[in-house]
């Protein structure tokens, strides 16, 4: 064959690669090599608070589907005390008094828990601060949190956003950079908390570390929580066969108000958004209770009341790195035609210690025997947000399959948070700040325009 007739063949298969496999950043940015090491248990950010039965680990999270009730949980180490909340709206002044409907312990091998309580206050008024109370005589402890606004399609909100979080040192970088700017109202959490698991028989004192490292935010805003596959807790040789058993005891959510039959998975409403919680590692396949309640729920979404449209879950479906390659498909089958039909604005997910973000893209028309395989633009599909980059003590994943795919828009090997901030009904700003030390930088950033209002 003529050499310049290969060299013609040569630059056409290149030109066909190109534009098969044209994707988006790889962020040159190479954060350093330095491991990512748990902090000891006797770190300050550990300390229990002082006193006899002092109430620690305290945390919050929207308690009914509509935003005016908040479930206040918290430990107390020796004994139940006092399961009473005093609350108004000025401080240091009880107006009102909440009791406590549920104290309760869970053994996990050779570990006991302190009394965990959970107790929550009902018919708050909207976008309105609240000063509460829990203990008493020495050992009281004060926080605040304030209401989100009126479920309404132009309430503007501003959502955290974190995964795979941990307590490294990294862990603590990313947690003080989001309390310290300020910027989120609440935060949506796409799994794996305290990595309890990484030690001999799940050594569960790590979850009472992490319930008092995130103290300083979660006492304060409404963490919304999806579980990930560290929160399994699953070793049947030592006969602790109750899946997420520490997670759902500690860890409650409003999910009987959305209809669910689980904790797992649930939905509520915020401000002007809808917020979808499910669960990579619970039966979703057709008929079993994920499927049926989350085909029956996304209808329920009134894009002319709550126009952005959530789902927060933790195996990504679009995912790029070599880790976790694909462990997201089989939901992805299962569910994408839904969020497309239903037009979901944003999918936030964990489990990849890393970030990346897609473009709309959909794979719905892929079957076995057609060869469609490979995604293509969609403007009704969501944008997906791998977010598993919060700090945790295995490390980030640093390795990307190549070329980059089309589908992914920007990926980069750090660790950080993101800002979801909601405008108004037909616009939001999404920005994702890596780690840099004592600061924190503007990795990627993009406006979102509603999938309902502005559909294309």
């Amino acid at each position: 064959m003529d050499k310049s007739l290969i060299k013609i063949l040569l630059v056409a298969i290149a030109i066909n690669l190109v534009a098969l496999c044209n994707g988006g950043i790889t962020s040159p940015y190479v954060r350093g090599v330095d491991p990512s090491t748990d902090m000891p248990f006797n770190s300050d950010v550990f300390r229990p608070p002082k006193g006899y039965n002092a109430p620690q680990q305290v945390h919050i999270t929207q308690g009914d589907h509509i935003g005016r009730s908040v479930i206040v949980s918290w430990v107390t180490p020796s004994e139940p005390g006092t399961n009473i909340i005093q609350y108004g709206k000025v401080h240091n002044k009880t107006e009102f008094e909440a009791h406590c409907n549920e104290v309760v312990t869970y053994k996990f091998y050779n570990y006991t828990s302190g009394f965990i309580h959970h107790c929550t206050i009902h018919n708050l008024q909207y976008n309105t601060r609240y000063f509460y109370q829990l203990g008493s005589g020495e050992v009281t402890r004060q926080f605040h949190f304030k209401t989100p606004p009126e479920v309404g399609p132009d309430a503007p909100y501003t959502f955290g956003v974190m995964g795979d979080l941990g307590q490294t040192y990294n862990s603590n970088e990313t947690v003080e950079h989001y309390v310290s700017k300020g910027r989120g109202q609440a935060v949506l959490f796409a799994g794996d908390l305290s990595y309890a698991d990484h030690y001999p028989f799940n050594d569960q004192r790590r979850w009472d570390t992490w319930g008092r490292f995130l103290e300083r935010s979660t006492a304060y805003q409404s963490w919304i929580w999806a579980a990930g596959n560290h929160e399994l807790d699953y070793i049947p040789e030592v006969l602790e066969t109750t899946p997420f058993k520490p997670y759902t005891t500690r860890y409650h959510v409003p999910y009987e108000a959305s209809g669910s039959t689980s904790p797992l998975w649930y939905s509520i409403k915020r401000a002007s958004a809808y917020i979808i919680v499910l669960s990579s590692y619970s039966s979703f396949g057709k008929y079993t209770p994920q499927y049926n309640w989350l085909k029956q729920e996304l209808p329920k979404a009134n894009r002319s009341e709550t126009p952005w449209l959530i789902v927060l879950l933790h195996s990504p479906w679009y995912n790029s790195y070599n880790y976790h390659y694909m462990e997201g498909e089989t939901m992805r089958v299962m569910f994408e035609p839904w969020f497309v039909q239903n037009k979901v604005d944003i999918v936030f997910a964990g489990h990849v210690h890393g970030y990346e973000r897609s473009e709309r893209v959909s794979n719905i028309e892929y079957s076995i025997v057609n060869g469609k395989c490979t995604p293509v633009s969609n403007p009704s599909a969501p944008v997906y947000i791998t977010i598993g980059d919060g700090g945790n003590i295995e490390g980030r994943a640093n390795n990307f399959t190549e070329p980059q795919p089309d589908y992914s828009a920007y990926r980069e090997a750090s660790f950080g948070h993101a800002i979801f901030d909601i405008k108004n009904r037909t616009h939001a700003h999404f920005a994702w700040y890596r780690n840099l030390g004592k600061v924190a930088d503007v990795g990627d950033s993009l406006w979102l325009h509603n999938r309902h209002w502005l559909p294309q």
